[in-house]
């Protein structure tokens, strides 16, 4: 049995109601065995050969699948605690919030909870999305996990969550930076839970970017005035890439590491360079150059001078800019916006008090509005009376993210609850 069973094994198992605080001795009550049966359907939709995860078998399990087949064969799931840790991680996955990006939230974890979040996230082709977690307190692990949703929404294992809903895409696990580069535009869903029996605080921070470096030096997303599909020639062609505009001999850069596949010039893009991007099996398209700063067969790095703007082929009669293209494999030409438009958003300040973190709380009025995301337009997940007690979770811009008893969780403002206790 390994240290973590061992140690895991004993403390579960030893559990008793005494030792549990107030809040956590009460919810389990009103559980009760309404709870267990829920408990137990989980596990076995999970494991079973329908469950929601049948498609990742085939593949190396993640950190987060094996601490949970580590519970399992230690017989921890047989505890309260290690039932609800398995529970709280579909549970976290059927009802995410809406994440505003890019974000900082700082929260906590508790040794006598089994919880996990989930955050909603929505990438256009062509970004990356970035997530750094930094945790601290006793030695734990935190697990990130990844999700893109392949239909309209993640179905709830009681409608048998498959394959062709819910496909993992990335993860990760101990304090770590996640990278995800989104090749369509879709819906994503972010899980973050800790192990069992691990009391700290952790600060995660949620953003996108472009996946590709900007191609033009100095030049940002001002400086791009066309788009993609506009009509050209009366409508008989559309317009395959983005026009950036830089004065005459501004240095062209190379968007990604690659290899100049060709620099022969055609009628359309006068002077061009064709740059294999083989990472990503496309291949970017660089028009109405005034001079070549490579040859065919280099290979360069990003942001590597490869040429210079100019206005050659049927670019002569407007002011110099440089056409940029990209063209997938299977798909031809694709949008190449997003893949080189800088996001000049910055996360709102932390203003919430957090040494509210982890306090108990009760609700203040008799109307209290749990948003989805922080934000006072974000859509309301519930109503709530007053004298519901809460737990304060985490911190976001000036927002509280809570949870209640019965495990729901959502976003509140200060005057939403008062502390009634540590």
């Amino acid at each position: 049995m390994s240290e973590l069973q061992s140690e895991q094994q004993s403390e579960l198992q030893s559990e008793r109601p005494d030792r549990m605080p107030t809040f956590v001795r009460a919810r389990r009550r009103l559980r009760g065995s309404a709870f267990t049966l829920l408990g137990l359907a989980t596990l076995l939709v999970s494991c079973g050969p329908s469950g929601p995860f049948q498609n990742f078998r085939e593949r190396p399990a993640t950190a987060h699948e094996r601490y949970a087949r580590a519970l399992r064969d230690a017989g921890l799931d047989s505890t309260a605690l290690g039932r609800e840790w398995l529970a709280a991680s579909d549970s976290a996955l059927r009802s995410p919030l809406v994440a505003v990006l890019p974000a900082q939230e700082v929260g906590v974890y508790d040794r006598d909870e089994a919880r996990a979040v989930a955050y909603r996230v929505a990438l256009r082709d062509g970004q990356r999305f970035r997530t750094t977690l930094r945790a601290d307190g006793l030695p734990a692990r935190i697990y990130l996990d990844l999700f893109e949703v392949v239909a309209d929404s993640i179905t709830p294992f009681a409608h048998r969550a498959t394959a062709d809903t819910l496909r993992r895409v990335d993860r990760a696990s101990v304090t770590i930076t996640l990278e995800y580069e989104a090749t369509r535009d879709g819906v994503f869903v972010l899980r973050l839970q800790p192990e069992l029996l691990r009391s700290g605080r952790f600060d995660l921070t949620m953003q996108v970017e472009p996946m590709l470096a900007f191609p033009v030096e100095g030049r940002g997303n001002a400086a791009i005035q066309s788009l993609f599909g506009v009509g050209r020639e009366g409508g008989r062609r559309s317009h395959h890439g983005i026009d950036i505009f830089a004065p005459r001999g501004t240095p062209v850069l190379a968007a990604t590491d690659g290899t100049v596949r060709s620099i022969s010039p055609n009628n359309l893009g006068g002077n061009v360079i064709w740059l294999s991007d083989e990472r990503r099996r496309q291949t970017l398209y660089y028009a109405h150059l005034d001079r070549h700063a490579v040859g065919q067969g280099d290979r360069v790095r990003a942001g590597d001078t490869i040429g210079f703007v100019g206005n050659t082929g049927n670019a002569r009669t407007t002011p110099p800019h440089l056409h940029f293209g990209i063209y997938r494999r299977g798909q031809g030409p694709i949008d190449p916006l997003m893949y080189v438009r800088r996001v000049t958003a910055r996360s709102p300040a932390l203003t919430a008090d957090a040494t509210q973190l982890g306090r108990r709380a009760m609700t203040n009025t008799s109307n209290v509005a749990l948003r989805e995301s922080p934000s006072a337009a974000s859509q309301t997940r519930r109503r709530v009376g007053s004298d519901v007690p809460l737990q304060i979770m985490a911190v976001n811009a000036s927002w509280y993210r809570v949870q209640f008893e019965d495990g729901t969780t959502g976003y509140v403002t200060a005057g939403a609850f008062r502390v009634v206790g540590d």
